[in-house]
């Protein structure tokens, strides 16, 4: 390589939304001990304390303009995609008969309509390189509860969505998974009642719920992998069916 040209950065770049929250600060870190760049998409201010090299990231995945700039400066920064996990995400949890519109419209426009917003956007840099991963963060709710029909109905809809993107962007070598964390010790479980809890956790195979730590160690290595692509994955013991 000639003097005074800068070789090009080797590691691997991630992209994470919701990296404020529980999930996503604990993805952020277990990335950056891996090796990753990672850009980490938040909407908070004042941010998070990120690891040292992570490059925070304003992103609304409601707002279409703050999610293709977002998309411009990673692409400016970095030059390559090779991880999109869509992990921005809301509850309101109530019986539907107590749920106004507005609240309704919010949970599937940051659970749902913010996943394909992120996509949208940044597929050009994973069609281009022919290359990447993009894992979408659903939720056991998919299969319905009392009172979360809102996030039941986006967590469902993004179940389709990755099991038919995957088939779209399969001959661009580009992979597509979902994810079932089960419940975390998060600030979007902390409003659960200790016998709602118990309940979840008596579900559990094991006796105990899943961590934070596990699902992001599962990501990375998910990310690593070459021949997975159209799968959902669930993280806790809670038996399922088979189809």
């Amino acid at each position: 390589m000639s003097p005074g040209i800068t070789p090009p950065d080797p590691k691997p770049v991630a992209v994470v939304t919701g990296a404020g929250g529980g999930l996503g600060q604990v993805l952020v870190r277990t990335l950056a001990e891996s090796g990753w760049r990672v850009f980490a998409g938040t909407h908070l201010r004042p941010l998070p304390d990120f690891p040292e090299g992570v490059e925070p990231l304003p992103l609304d995945v409601t707002n279409p303009v703050e999610v293709i700039a977002a998309a411009l400066r990673v692409e400016s920064i970095a030059g390559r995609l090779d991880l999109l996990v869509n992990n921005a995400g809301i509850t309101a949890d109530r019986l539907l008969a107590h749920l106004d519109i507005e609240a309704w419209d919010r949970v599937l426009a940051v659970n749902l309509d913010g996943a394909s917003r992120c996509v949208r956007a940044f597929l050009p840099l994973l069609v281009r390189q022919s290359d990447g991963h993009i894992v979408n963060i659903s939720s056991h709710a998919a299969h319905g509860g009392a009172g979360q029909a809102a996030y039941a109905a986006a967590k469902a809809a993004l179940l389709g969505f990755t099991l038919a993107l995957a088939r779209e962007l399969g001959p661009h070598n580009v992979r597509v998974n979902a994810i079932l964390p089960g419940v975390l010790a998060t600030v979007m479980t902390s409003d659960l009642s200790r016998e709602r809890l118990v309940e979840l956790t008596a579900a559990n195979a094991l006796g105990r719920l899943n961590e934070a730590g596990e699902v992001a160690r599962f990501i990375v290595h998910l990310a690593s992998t070459r021949n997975i692509s159209g799968q959902v994955f669930s993280l806790d013991s809670r038996p399922s069916r088979w189809a």
